[in-house]
């Protein structure tokens, strides 16, 4: 009898095991490309592949930088939708396509500082977030910058009026805007083909973040150096509503807790890369983050500065909102509210 007793037991603990283990909760992630440098390398990719050990939630966690994938950044919403992933560290930028809302978080001249672009993030959170669940079933956890994007140029300028005739890398549609506002032509090209576009002479000058450019190796292919930060680089990080809901509440605020401390870190970081890795561009110390280079060091002037507020509210703002508006009624109006009070917008 006890013989029996002991081998039902054992024999439904081995029934029981399969099932324990199934109900472990799979998370297909889309990560940063590898390209994009120490953001992704240093904070993004350790976060995930430790997130189960750390926060001892039921997860099995399968991050992928996207540049491993062979998945265009533009579709990360598309694919979500279609649960293929089950999250995604967001590339804004791109995926407006799909939801020019996201737009509204970095307008050309709109976070010309970190301070300021994390009180935009804050106030412009929720209203995206919403959107997303709305049209992709995909929750927002929340919101981070590469840092301030800057202009890498192989023709000499020595201000951001020069940028008149060159032909500029861009990576959005209002940036697009800003360059022609300028007299430059804008062209799309993804951040993984800008260094052989400014080799070959496709691009005269590209934008992106000091860090990841040199980590890219853009100073190779450029000699001058315009540090005035256009855009402040926004990217989220995003869940499927279907993934989210798996969770209980208990468990849902130890993943939200996960990504607010990831998120405070990324900040922090962000900063201390921009200047930094400024410094290894031109050839100043201290530089211990980037590879030294020795570009032509472009000083921001007033003027510049200038063009850039100026831009925001008479180049920018005008040109997402009519795109914003016809997919989204409330879309200008709801940005005003949140957004308007941080800059003087009204």
């Amino acid at each position: 009898m006890k013989m029996t007793v002991a081998a039902t037991i054992v024999g439904l603990a081995l029934a029981a095991a399969p099932a324990l283990a199934q109900e472990r909760i799979k998370l297909k992630v889309i990560g940063q490309p590898l390209a994009t440098g120490l953001i992704q390398k240093n904070k993004e990719q350790p976060f995930f592949e430790t997130l189960a050990q750390k926060s001892g939630l039921p997860i099995e966690v399968d991050y992928k930088p996207i540049d491993t994938l062979g998945i265009k950044d533009a579709d990360q919403l598309r694919v979500m939708k279609a649960g293929l992933f089950e999250m995604a560290s967001l590339r804004f930028a791109p995926i407006s396509r799909d939801e020019p809302t996201l737009l509204g978080l970095d307008l050309v001249g709109l976070n010309p500082d970190y301070k300021t672009g994390r009180a935009v993030a804050n106030a412009y959170i929720g209203i995206v977030d919403q959107r997303l669940q709305q049209q992709f079933g995909v929750k927002l956890l929340g919101i981070w910058p590469f840092g301030p994007q800057v202009f890498f140029c192989k023709k000499p300028i020595a201000r951001l009026a020069d940028i008149k005739g060159l032909k500029v890398r861009v990576y959005d549609q209002n940036l697009a805007k800003f360059v022609q506002s300028l007299g430059g032509t804008a062209v799309p090209i993804p951040f993984a083909e800008t260094h052989q576009s400014l080799s070959l002479g496709v691009v005269d000058c590209a934008v992106t973040g000091p860090s990841s450019a040199n980590s890219a190796g853009w100073p190779e292919v450029s000699t001058h150096y315009l540090s005035i930060g256009v855009q402040i680089a926004l990217q989220g990080y995003g869940i499927t509503l279907s993934t989210w809901n798996r969770f209980k509440p208990d468990q849902q605020a130890k993943l939200k807790a996960a990504f607010d401390a990831l998120i405070g870190d990324i900040w922090k970081y962000s900063e201390e890369l921009f200047v930094d890795a400024s410094n290894c561009n031109i050839g100043k110390d201290p530089c211990t983050t980037v590879k030294k280079f020795n570009l032509v060091n472009v000083p921001v002037t007033q003027g510049d500065l200038e063009i850039l507020k100026k831009s925001a509210r008479d180049i920018s703002y005008p040109a997402w909102a009519e795109v914003c508006d016809k997919s989204n009624s409330s879309c200008s109006v709801a940005w005003k509210k949140a957004v308007g009070p941080i800059i003087g917008f009204e």
